[in-house]
């Protein structure tokens, strides 16, 4: 079963950690904790598999067991990181929908950012516990992949892992179908109700439920389908007890790419959780990466990583992208070094001023004149005083 290339999904990934990496910090300023939980989650997973798509690429080597140990404890968590992140948002979205009082005091914001707290974070750190559960050793160490957890498919890990998301994917369903609701019958005070909740707009409104919406026609099918897949398999395995299920804790499993690649229902599982965070970036960054402070902070970094470039290769730094370009071209060419740059002007400050008139001649009106000329001409000679 062929896939897209491991250096394709390598350098999506690091993309999608970018889009959300540089305008996090514009939205954490704003304290809008749903859309920075959704942020984190969707770079730190682009991140994460990003790394091991370079360590393991071409190999499937257990060159870091701690380093491993740690991704798939993480990983039990991002499972359920999206998913619980458009929760808050859809969440915050009701309420501000819902509200009728006042603007929210600093002990009701304090609260609702204690809530998402504790959904955001909180339902991770809650998942990797419980995968603990029902795991059968160690992790699978797969070819171009990395480390990945291994649940033993038993009756207790659907509630304590496999529904997760589903049932977190549902609840939010239900806040949009409110949020929907609401908006439908005071749509007409949009406004007014936004304008009672600090650094809201109608356009952001509209972008965070889009955003929702998405996160919810996405997760539900594919928890569910999942979810089908494996109690249909036919291979779920009798529960016993504890020390039955880490009975081979410690065993590693280790898959080449003719193994795992060739086995569908593998393949589909392996490149549908890892693509997924990619995919959650890279729709934040539609919604989110066209807004004008998004895209200042994409030029402050443009700019950064261009002046760096810049003194690494002993050039002048630009001014604008053409002059960068332009420096670039005659770094290639030498031998066109001295040739005169496109677009340039020289200007020419002339002091005019009536014959006799000291006192105009004294005021000095100068006017500029931009003419094509070479970089460097001597100043003009002013008119000599009759």
């Amino acid at each position: 079963m062929a896939g897209p290339p491991n250096e394709l999904f390598s350098a999506f990934a690091l993309v999608g950690f970018l889009v959300c990496a540089i305008p996090f910090y514009w939205h954490f300023r704003a304290r809008n904790t749903g859309t920075c939980l959704y942020m984190f989650w969707a770079g730190f997973g682009c991140f994460l598999h990003f790394v091991n798509s370079i360590i393991w690429n071409k190999n499937m080597i257990n060159r870091a067991p701690v380093y491993c140990d740690i991704v798939t404890r993480i990983q039990a968590g991002l499972a359920v990181s999206i998913p619980a992140s458009a929760l808050c948002i859809t969440r915050k979205l009701y309420k501000v929908t819902k509200a009728t009082s006042a603007r929210p005091t600093r002990e009701e914001i304090r609260r609702s950012t204690i809530v998402d707290l504790m959904i955001g974070p909180g339902l991770p750190i809650l998942q990797m516990a419980l995968e603990y559960v029902v795991e059968g050793h160690r992790y699978d160490l797969f070819e171009d992949f990395g480390p990945f957890l291994f649940v033993l498919d038993t009756p207790p890990a659907y509630p304590l892992v496999a529904v997760w998301p589903l049932a977190i994917g549902i609840v939010s369903l239900v806040y949009d179908v409110l949020n929907i609701f609401h908006l439908w019958k005071r749509g007409r005070h949009l406004k007014q109700m936004l304008a009672k909740q600090q650094g809201w707009s109608p356009n952001l409104y509209y972008r965070l439920i889009a955003l929702s919406i998405v996160d919810i026609v996405v997760t539900i099918p594919i928890c569910s389908y999942l979810i089908w897949a494996d109690v249909t398999g036919g291979n779920m395995y009798k529960w016993k007890s504890w020390s039955d299920t880490h009975a081979d804790y410690s065993k590693v499993v280790q898959y080449a790419n003719v193994i795992w690649k060739n086995n569908p229902p593998v393949h589909l599982t392996l490149e549908l959780y890892r693509w997924l965070f990619v995919a959650s970036a890279l729709v934040f960054f539609v919604f989110f990466g066209f807004a004008d402070e998004a895209r200042e902070h994409y030029r402050l970094v443009y700019r950064w990583f261009v002046r760096r470039a810049c003194r690494l290769l002993s050039l002048p730094e630009p001014i604008d992208q053409k002059t960068y370009a332009y420096s670039l071209f005659l770094q290639a060419h030498p031998c066109l070094s001295r040739a005169q740059p496109p677009h340039t002007t020289h200007v020419v400050h002339r002091q005019l001023h009536a014959p006799g008139d000291d006192a105009a001649h004294h005021q000095g009106h100068r006017l500029r004149e931009a003419r094509p000329g070479p970089a460097h001409l001597p100043p003009p000679v002013a008119p000599a005083r009759r």
